[in-house]
């Protein structure tokens, strides 16, 4: 936000408040305190302000009265015309980006009716974006719940039953890399640490299911958006990928073979997820038991840098008993109805 914008929105809330401290007004405007001091002396030098002991108000205030911040300052509302109040909720949500009802109607202290009715004009202007209980500025990234409608029952119990067991193989302290995939995605949603865990991953799924999980230092790679596996892919991914280490990569794919190993269908993913087999000094393969004897097309992890394959249980076990010959440490998760963690 340019400094002169930056200072209409001080000037703005001032308006709507009377008065507001330098945390508030910084808060708002989502620059350092700092900058928030030195806006607020401009301001005065223009007589359109006055500062007080900690903050600022409008000119004309009785000497003797209180002035009260933040969170405790009453809620008398203050006359603003409609225009007014739309630029500063405009104004608010372009320094927030994602706000909510209640931080709006805060912000220019009117009520929720007048606010909905605000953002709702604002909107068709195209200015800003509505969201549940509240709204965000048109170029905000906002995250919605994925679904993978092609999901059958059936294979849903199995990637719960095997993203169940997998996460007993997550040691206490480590640094993991988490592939894209459903069942990779299954496996971070279980993820509860109670010490601090590294996690690094190139999937949106696995990101927005562990950004609020304690003890977790989630780090994404760079690249690009994959719209059909909701990954980031490319030579950037797997350049960051490599130059990265981990003790354990849990990745999934396509079909998993004695002779071949782990493959993938998918050209770009394969590649970020070789880069990842070559980076970790334990690779974990979750596949179910319909992948196992599956060639696909572009080769991920061959047979002998497989550490674990976590798998569930199916009427075919030759392929399992071949890969543990091959010394791929097998565990079978047993299908039963559990619950999920939200």
């Amino acid at each position: 936000m340019f400094g002169a914008e930056r200072r209409q929105l001080i000037l703005d809330l001032l308006r709507a408040k009377g008065a507001a401290s330098i945390r508030d007004l910084a808060q708002a405007a989502d620059v350092s305190e700092v900058t928030v001091r030195r806006d607020v002396t401009t301001l005065e030098n223009r007589g359109l302000l006055e500062r007080s002991h900690g903050g600022a108000m409008l000119p004309g205030r009785e000497a003797g009265e209180t002035l009260v911040l933040g969170a405790a300052a009453p809620h008398s509302r203050t006359t603003m015309f409609g225009a007014e109040r739309r630029h500063l909720i405009h104004e608010f949500v372009r320094a927030h980006k994602v706000v909510t009802l209640h931080e709006l109607v805060e912000a220019v202290n009117a009520s929720e009716v007048t606010v909905r009715r605000d953002l709702a004009t604002l909107e068709k202007r195209g200015l800003i974006t509505r969201s549940h209980g509240g709204a965000h500025a048109p170029d905000a990234l906002v995250y919605a719940p994925w679904t993978d409608e092609s999901t059958t029952s059936d294979t849903t119990d199995a990637k719960s039953a095997i993203a169940a067991l997998a996460a007993t193989l997550v040691g206490d302290g480590e640094a993991i890399m988490l592939g894209a995939g459903t069942t990779v995605h299954e496996l971070a949603r279980r993820l509860a640490p109670t010490s601090p865990l590294t996690v690094l991953t190139n999937s949106m799924l696995v990101a927005r299911a562990l950004a609020r999980t304690p003890h977790v230092e989630l780090v994404m790679t760079r690249g690009s958006l994959d719209n059909t596996t909701h990954a980031l892919v490319g030579s950037a991914a797997e350049a960051w990928m490599s130059g990265h280490r981990a003790s354990k990569a849990f990745i999934s794919g396509g079909g998993v073979t004695t002779d071949r190993g782990l493959s993938n269908g998918n050209l770009a993913l394969s590649a970020v997820d070789r880069a990842i087999v070559g980076s970790a000094r334990d690779v974990v393969v979750l596949a179910d038991h319909s992948k196992l004897g599956v060639e696909t097309t572009y080769p991920v992890a061959p047979t002998g840098r497989i550490n674990h394959l976590v798998t569930d249980e199916g009427p075919d076990s030759s392929v399992v008993e071949a890969l543990r010959a091959r010394g791929v440490a097998v565990h079978v998760a047993r299908r039963t109805p559990e619950a999920v963690p939200a």
